[in-house]
């Protein structure tokens, strides 16, 4: 079969004005970037149309290091949806130059259900990340300016919790030491770097409601303590104007279009395991404007990508899915099984029949949120149809719908059967109104015990003596209220990458508190999670190159 970069290049685009005026939308109102990828205004999002449109959740097992496929998935279930009938929109995060060039590759499908132009949108598609970069970085430019040219008035900083951001994997930035050298270089600190996707700007853009919403969430960003005890922020800096100018075109989401001429809109893109994994709240709302039915996905397995789609980014919008899908791999299933990762593409029943415990817990949990779930069972070559007639009659033994997804190698027309029970099931059972994982008010502790014991699977919560005395500071500054945001392995239920399956018993123990005041979450960093992925032995960046004009190697 052809690679992905080959079956990308060979599709004809239709013009994004035609996308566009496809979903109604007036050439005057898009801001064309090229011939193909459009920016869109808020004006467009109808709270009316979207309370009669129906959104859809694409989450998946717990992965392998290769992926489930989701955004293959979703996109192939937007191609599905409109070949039976159904006007779809699919909504979907933007990739970062991190996983692209490092272990995972990029995230615009694969095969035949892609979104396009794909390398544009892997790479640096319309400046979004790298404007969230240098509004980010921009603040801590001037924090530092600030503390460095009142210093002789007696002000200093006890605490300086603003790091800065970098869209690429470098384990070299994780933790460094700032304005060394002559006094003219700035007051020496210790610092770091995170990616892109982890920035508190990456979350503040994918949940804010609008413009305003935007400046008042940068204005309450928590960039640190004073020497007197006191809480300093953007807003003391005076500078959240001049942060909003930079994110003035960033905060429209994208309207781009599938392998079959399908809208799409991507915008935005935090991790799920650093972050909240979700794309735009805003691309997901306009999206809802403009379609009946929308396909989202969050991001790796759904003990992740999912919770936090119900609990942080549903709890602060008001969005409802009306289903949710869970995708698996026999892969992935054989892999939580016990089969050793280097064998999991040849047959192996027992395995699989292992597996499905992992399947059977992310069932439950999005059961447990309230969801109606169906399974959608990625293909790949190397499936047998005894895994696949095994995995669909263990699915109809639980109630659960089932239907193979094939679009990575036949487009649409492979994701028929998924698209037919997805629309016959929302008709028929849809998901009942969320239940959340945890009550705004319960403390930060209950919240991360109850995500614990409820989706991971595990007994307790433990937190080192320096997340304590952020949990402490949180209750001072009377943030309790804030849902969490849990850092931690995408591999395993657990804290341990290497627990595979259905683990039970264990302890999640949190070593680092971050207060995000102005996305309004606190994160826990589980583990030995990091913000600042570093690259493989063999990173994706050695594949990539310019070939007589054409780039190869992206997937």
């Amino acid at each position: 079969m052809k690679s992905d970069i080959e079956i990308a290049r060979e599709t004809p685009l239709k013009p994004i004005r035609d996308i566009a005026q496809g979903l109604g939308i007036s050439e005057e109102v898009m801001e064309p970037y090229g011939r193909y990828i459009a920016k869109l205004p808020l004006s467009l999002i109808d709270e009316e149309k979207i309370s009669k449109s129906r959104l859809i959740l694409v989450t998946a097992i717990t992965p392998t290091k290769a992926g489930i496929g989701k955004t293959t998935v979703s996109v192939g279930l937007s191609l599905g949806m409109n070949r039976i009938g159904k006007k779809t929109v699919v909504a979907l995060r933007e990739p970062s130059l991190g996983p692209c060039f490092g272990m995972k590759g990029g995230a615009a499908g694969g095969g035949y259900a892609q979104v396009l132009p794909m390398d544009k949108i892997n790479l640096h598609f319309t400046g979004d990340f790298h404007a969230i970069t240098s509004a980010h970085n921009m603040i801590a430019a001037l924090l530092d300016n600030y503390i460095y040219q009142h210093q002789a008035e007696g002000f200093a900083m006890r605490e300086v919790l603003w790091k800065r951001v970098l869209d690429v994997n470098d384990r070299n930035l994780r933790y460094i030491v700032t304005g060394l050298g002559a006094k003219t270089n700035g007051v020496t600190g210790e610092s770091g770097f995170d990616i892109t996707p982890a920035s508190e700007i990456m979350a503040i853009l994918c949940l804010a409601k609008d413009e305003d919403d935007l400046r008042r969430r940068i204005e309450n960003i928590l960039l640190g303590t004073t020497i007197d005890g006191k809480p300093f922020t953007v807003k003391d800096l005076g500078v959240a104007g001049a942060i909003c100018v930079l994110l003035r075109d960033a905060i429209k989401p994208n309207l781009v279009q599938t392998t079959e001429g399908t809208p799409a809109i991507v915008h935005g893109g935090p991790f799920a395991n650093i972050a909240h994994g979700c794309n735009s709240a805003l691309a997901t709302r306009m999206a809802m404007s403009l379609a009946p039915y929308v396909i989202t996905e969050a991001g790796f397995g759904a003990d992740l990508g999912a919770e936090k789609f119900y609990d942080i980014k549903c709890r602060k919008s008001g969005l409802q899915p009306a289903l949710t899908v869970l995708v698996a791999t026999t892969q992935g299933l054989k892999m939580h099984g016990g089969v050793p990762v280097e064998a999991i593409k040849e047959p192996n029943m027992e395995g699989l029949k292992e597996g499905v415990k992992n399947l059977d817990r992310h069932i439950r949990n999005l059961q447990g949120f309230g969801q109606t779930v169906v399974v959608c069972f990625n293909r790949f070559a190397t499936d047998t149809d005894e895994e696949i007639a095994f995995c669909r009659e263990h699915c109809a033994e639980l109630g659960i719908g089932f239907a193979v997804n094939n679009a990575f190698n036949e487009g649409g027309a492979g994701a028929e059967e998924l698209a037919r029970l997805v629309a016959d099931t929302i008709e028929q059972n849809p998901s009942e109104p969320l239940r959340y994982a945890y009550a705004d008010e319960d403390s930060i502790e209950a919240k991360a015990q109850a995500v614990v014991q409820k989706v991971y699977g595990g007994k307790g919560v433990t937190f080192t003596p320096g997340a304590r005395k952020m949990l402490q500071k949180i209750e001072e500054l009377g943030l309790t209220h804030y849902p969490i945001c849990i850092a931690k392995t995408q591999f395993s239920f657990s804290a341990d990458q290497k627990a595979y399956g259905v683990p039970e018993g264990f302890n999640i123990a949190i070593r680092d508190v971050v207060i995000n005041r102005g996305s309004e979450f606190i994160v826990l960093i589980a583990g030995e999670i990091l913000r600042m992925p570093g690259l493989p032995k063999v990173p994706q960046a050695e594949k990539i190159d310019i070939v007589n004009g054409e780039i190869e190697g992206l997937s």
